[in-house]
């Protein structure tokens, strides 16, 4: 199927590795032109020269107020065009909430929910009819993970954003969305895992978990969230969409 891709321009945060990268990879691989953006210029560079011309790479912090200004203007000036944006930043700490910080809270609330508000505010103003923005949350959205306070706690304010923002640009024909991945093999994940000091039995636990029997792939988070910026998803906005094997056991 023809995703509609070809010529379209996007951004994608904290697509250096993991989830984002194996975006960009679906979405340049189908036609499309990527603006990435991750804090390290080392990880942006790598990751940009793996991606191949069709990509441009800014370091960038999604705390950092300036930050959508720049990743906006070299989606204009590379590709002369901008067409929706995929919002993500690391995981915060781990850890239950009764042993988190305040300041551990603000700085994880600057990142993980303000910077990605003001991420998706700026790039709306400069979408029109057919643009696309969706954000990549997690599984607690709608359920607690064990030892993800700070991300329990901000990433079901973050969807319910998003959900807001779909009323409120969908007169414009502007999707928003959200994506929420489950138990997939990063190195965020496989870092989770090793907290527990046995790597291999924690996953084997939360696989047994898991319908599917496994953990899932980057690509496999990919493809879904690329379908979900293209224009083959042209009627599906305010949607919550896991990624997790079947992990999520609500409707």
């Amino acid at each position: 199927m023809d995703l509609g891709l070809g010529g379209r321009a996007y951004i994608l945060t904290g697509a250096s590795s993991g989830l984002g990268l194996a975006t960009a990879q679906c979405l340049v691989n189908d036609g499309a032109d990527v603006v990435i953006s991750s804090r390290g210029q080392q990880a942006v560079d790598e990751a940009v020269a793996a991606l191949g011309p069709h990509a441009v790479g800014v370091a960038a912090d999604n705390s950092d107020d300036e930050t959508p200004a720049r990743l906006i203007a070299a989606a204009k000036e590379s590709f002369g065009r901008l067409d929706g944006a995929l919002i993500s930043v690391g995981g915060p700490p781990a850890g239950p909430i009764l042993g988190i910080t305040e300041d551990a809270w603000r700085s994880a609330f600057e990142s993980v929910f303000l910077g990605a508000i003001r991420m998706a505010l700026a790039v709306a103003v400069e979408l029109g009819d057919g643009g696309s923005i969706a954000f990549v949350l997690s599984t607690s959205a709608k359920m607690p993970v064990a030892g993800l306070g700070i991300s329990n706690g901000l990433r079901p304010g973050l969807a319910m954003a998003a959900k807001n923002l779909s009323d409120e640009l969908g007169p414009r024909g502007i999707r928003v969305n959200g994506l929420l991945p489950g138990r997939v093999d990063t190195a965020r994940v496989r870092q989770l895992d090793a907290l527990s000091g046995d790597a291999d039995s924690a996953r084997a636990s939360h696989e047994s978990t898991i319908p599917l029997g496994r953990y899932g792939e980057p690509e496999e988070f990919g493809r879904a969230a690329a379908f979900l910026l293209s224009p083959a998803a042209s009627f599906l906005t305010g949607v919550m969409l896991p990624v997790d094997g079947g992990l999520s056991r609500g409707l």
